[in-house]
């Protein structure tokens, strides 16, 4: 490999991270270092490797890199927002958020600016929070409707059961993205059998999402991947009442966290076990797990709704 070639050392500390090969991906970025060179990707990645080592230090280091610099603050602050969202810090979220759709208007990228607030909005969903979520996901598609902005709202309206907004994304990308593979294996059978989870047709999620089984250890190119697939077909075995299938799904984002980073469905995986253990019988697997949630979430907002849902269903476990 050549020494001076940053784009190599992007990819070797990328794909170090998908591994969760986190020594290795730590060496690769400190070679670049010493080699002098520097991208904002070096810098998402060593983002990630500090987020995956609980190194609160070294994430305020790359952030503060960022401040200022017009193209790349936006997308620090944006993954910001995902670590205050993964510890239940919504409103700090929220903040990091509207910062960054500022921050990348004003660099006037309009594309950017909307993929930051559709994600924001898709933690919301994640939350419980339809109504905010669904106000983020107009405001991210009068940006821009590009096929990364309307994945990410198609997926979004459907977490929230808005049916018809999210199948009209799916046939505006049809009809726009016929040749797109991966949209049509990943993307669509993802959003499809969000949808008919909402609908409780459990059978037919799980069927949908079999497509997106061969790809969902990978990435999902610009927009979000973070084994949403897997998160969802949890979420169907859990209404399709087999704990045991939704644990197994649930513990793939916490066996593989350098692909879910820290994108809040990693903690609230956690949560999803616990509902499992329930279902299987195993309270006091079921207990340690809800216990898992609750210590990440020791600084959560207290008006969140699936915290609220999630400590009520504890309260009965004693």
């Amino acid at each position: 490999m050549d020494p001076n070639n940053v784009v190599a050392y992007e990819a070797l500390a990328a794909d170090y991270l998908a591994l969760d090969r986190l020594s290795d991906a730590e060496a690769a970025l400190e070679r670049a270092k010493g080699h002098k060179l520097d991208s904002l990707l070096l810098r998402q990645n060593a983002y990630v490797l500090a987020f995956l080592n609980s190194d609160m230090p070294s994430i305020a280091q790359q952030v503060a890199w960022a401040a200022g610099r017009p193209g790349e603050e936006d997308m620090l602050l944006s993954m910001q927002s995902d670590t205050e969202a993964y510890y239940g810090r919504l409103t700090k979220a929220r903040q990091c958020s509207r910062r960054a759709v500022e921050s990348a208007t004003r660099a006037d990228s309009r594309e950017a600016a909307a993929l930051w607030q559709v994600n924001a909005a898709l933690r919301e969903a994640e939350f419980g929070n339809a109504a905010v979520a669904k106000r983020d996901v107009t405001k991210a598609l009068a940006l821009s409707r590009g096929r990364d902005v309307s994945e990410v709202s198609g997926l979004t309206l459907a977490r929230i059961g808005d049916q018809e907004g999210a199948k009209r994304i799916i046939l505006e990308l049809e009809k726009n993205q016929p040749s797109n593979i991966f949209l049509h294996v990943y993307w669509l059978p993802l959003i499809k059998a969000t949808a008919a989870l909402n609908r409780g047709n459990a059978s037919q999620s799980l069927a949908l999402l079999e497509s997106s089984a061969a790809y969902e250890l990978g990435t999902a190119g610009a927009s979000i991947n973070n084994l949403y697939p897997a998160y969802v077909r949890g979420q169907a075995y859990l209404q399709a009442y087999n704990g045991t299938q939704a644990i197994a799904e649930f513990q793939k984002l916490l066996d593989h966290r350098g692909i879910v980073e820290n994108f809040p469905t990693g903690a609230l995986a956690h949560l999803q076990i616990g509902r499992g253990y329930v279902m299987s019988g195993e309270i006091s697997k079921a207990k340690s797990a809800y216990e898992d949630f609750f210590a990440l979430w020791k600084d959560a907002d207290p008006d969140i709704p699936i915290l609220n849902q999630a400590t009520s269903e504890y309260a009965k476990l004693r």
